[in-house]
């Protein structure tokens, strides 16, 4: 498995960032053209493999990660060697910004499930910036603020929701809208890192896939159709 660890080498292709890519990730889509230049100046296209490690635990992290193109697992190993899975970042999305900001160790490893295109914005020129560009710090602390609301939900899913009502709430959020009361999609990975995703073992999603087909949920492989979205979204919020 490879790293951008400084110290690890790696086959990884880095390129200068152009602007407009800042704008592929929505907690920047407010910056101005003065803190887009800031960020430029301290960033890199990084072209990375699939299993390429890109931070690790307890390690402090070198580099925010914007995604631009594929998928990224954050993981947290416990002292035992056994691992969870707490989030699957989507494009658009980032990587070990509360590390960034606070300087302190990461908390997680970032790991690549696909080839993946990201932009690194170099730490310590991110701190120095945050003085100075008032839209940039404005962008980070909403972004923040975002993935801290995010974990607490997850944490909230945990505790107050069944795996099967956790499932529903995953598959809800895929649906983005949708016009009518039935839609397709396809999972954007496979169900076993699903299962680590959702916090339950794959037993445990096969059950719940089972349980929600009541509810008009059908699968074929990757490919599943919510045939009563009204249905599904009020037994899901039946736990919260």
């Amino acid at each position: 498995m490879q790293s951008i660890d400084r110290n690890v080498p790696a086959n990884i292709e880095s390129a200068r960032v152009d602007l407009r890519l800042f704008r592929m990730a929505p907690f920047f889509k407010d910056v101005d053209e003065r803190g887009l230049a800031g960020l430029a100046a301290i960033s890199t296209l990084l072209t990375v493999p699939e299993g390429t490690t890109l931070c690790r635990q307890g390690v402090p992290a070198e580099h925010l990660l914007v995604l631009l193109e594929g998928q990224v697992a954050l993981e947290n190993v416990g002292a035992s060697g056994a691992s969870a899975v707490v989030e699957v970042v989507q494009p658009g999305g980032h990587c070990m910004l509360s590390a960034v900001l606070s300087g302190l160790p990461g908390l997680m490893n970032a790991r690549t499930i696909t080839a993946a295109t990201l932009i690194g914005v170099e730490a310590t020129g991110l701190r120095e910036l945050l003085h100075r560009e008032v839209s940039v710090a404005s962008a980070l602390l909403r972004a923040g603020a975002e993935e801290f609301g995010a974990m607490v939900r997850q944490v909230c899913d945990l505790k107050l929701r069944t795996t099967a009502q956790r499932l529903s709430c995953y598959l809800l959020e895929l649906t983005e809208e949708p016009a009518d009361n039935t839609v397709s999609m396809r999972l954007p990975f496979d169900k076993r890192l699903l299962a680590a995703r959702l916090g339950c073992r794959q037993e445990n999603l096969s059950r719940a896939f089972a349980a929600l087909r009541r509810l008009g949920v059908e699968t074929h492989g990757a490919r599943v159709t919510l045939h009563d979205i009204a249905g599904l979204r009020s037994y899901a919020l039946s736990g919260a």
